[in-house]
């Protein structure tokens, strides 16, 4: 008996859920964009290091330009790993105006890489992700 009623409770919170989920997608389609939102533009959102030696930290600085009718501010820049440390432009971002996201990957271990910072922004998508990825070899 108390499976059941668990089982009824559970479908019945399932079904509230998904009516909801179905009520939200219905405000806002897809293809509708809010324009008063802030826009990364990017000058490019991945960097090839190419062969680094090991031991020797490299930094790459990304840029933007915020092409949005709305001042961008970012909240974070997460790396996916201890290895990269990531600086970004800490100030409002006006309509127009440039920023940057700095990522200095430390090259301890050897062998290639391929590491992301996911930027957390008042945009439309809420985040962004820019690459970083090379080899590092041993240095001799």
């Amino acid at each position: 008996m108390k499976k059941l009623l668990f089982i009824a409770a559970f479908a019945m919170v399932t079904s509230l859920s998904m009516a909801q989920e179905k009520e939200l997608r219905g405000t806002i389609s897809k293809d509708e964009v809010n324009v008063d939102v802030a826009v990364f533009m990017w000058d490019a959102a991945s960097f090839d290091f190419g062969k680094i030696k090991q031991g020797v930290p490299v930094t790459h600085e990304f840029t933007f330009t915020n092409t949005g009718k709305s001042p961008l501010i970012i909240v974070n820049a997460q790396p996916s790993c201890g290895c990269t440390t990531p600086d970004w432009t800490k100030t409002p971002v006006p309509p127009g105006g440039t920023g940057f996201i700095k990522a200095t990957f430390n090259a301890a271990v050897a062998g290639p890489f391929n590491k992301t910072i996911t930027v957390t922004a008042n945009t439309q998508e809420g985040s962004t992700y820019l690459t970083i990825k090379g080899e590092v070899v041993v240095a001799e």
